[in-house]
């Protein structure tokens, strides 16, 4: 069975209809499980749950009373279901706002698939300029804050692939947000500087001939 990523589970969970709880009926919401083991210690089995955070739910109103009676704590409990499953079940909540930080609202799909669609066009994009060659453009959408990391990590392989020399001194002065892209960025470097015999000079910094016996920016004695 292939492998999916938490991405494409996302994906795909998006495309689901909801489905209803079974003691009140209430369209059930899409929640990313926390990063931390449950119960057993072995996990959910799943990033993604659907859950009811109806607060008129029956199961929810009488649990506050039931798991005072039975397990002596301020509790209850939420019912939920695993995405393409039949069976529901219950988890417990400590307090109304319990669970609620990991809601995917509408309105966070709705971002989701935007950024999605945003990736996938950015990478056809990405494929007929690099078919083309036109690394200045590549060069543009690798420094474009508002490109999904993901895209721009791709681009700037693509300006270490193709790009002129100018091209590094755009990517070193750029400021990068991740450590990811900067570690791309530093290949990418290594790249444009291999393929067109180029250094940076340890006095001033600027790019200059591997061969160079002199810097012709700042004058200095090059080892």
């Amino acid at each position: 069975m292939a492998f999916e990523t938490k991405e494409e589970l996302l994906e795909k969970y998006i495309k689901l209809e909801k489905p209803h709880c079974p003691d009140c009926n209430a369209q059930m919401t899409l929640w990313e499980v926390p990063p931390i083991n449950f119960s057993d210690g072995l996990g959910w089995g799943t990033p993604y749950l659907f859950v009811c955070f109806n607060d008129e739910c029956p199961s929810y109103k009488k649990g506050w009373d039931h798991m005072q009676e039975t397990m002596e704590t301020q509790a209850s409990y939420r019912c939920f279901i695993e995405p393409g499953q039949k069976n529901f079940e219950y988890m417990p909540v400590f307090s109304p706002m319990g669970a609620t930080g990991g809601v995917l609202d509408d309105e966070t799909l709705i971002r989701e698939e935007a950024r999605k669609e945003l990736i996938k066009q950015t990478f056809s994009i990405l494929t007929d300029y690099y078919l083309s060659k036109d690394w200045d453009e590549i060069l543009k959408i690798s420094l474009d804050p508002k490109i999904p990391p993901k895209a721009r990590l791709k681009a700037i392989e693509m300006v270490g692939d193709i790009g002129e020399s100018e091209a590094t001194e755009h990517l070193i002065n750029h400021k990068f947000p991740t450590p990811i892209l900067q570690q791309e960025v530093e290949k990418a470097v290594e790249k444009l500087h291999a393929r067109h015999y180029t250094r940076e000079c340890p006095y001033c910094a600027e790019i200059i001939k591997q061969r160079a016996k002199v810097c012709r920016h700042c004058d200095k004695a090059l080892s």
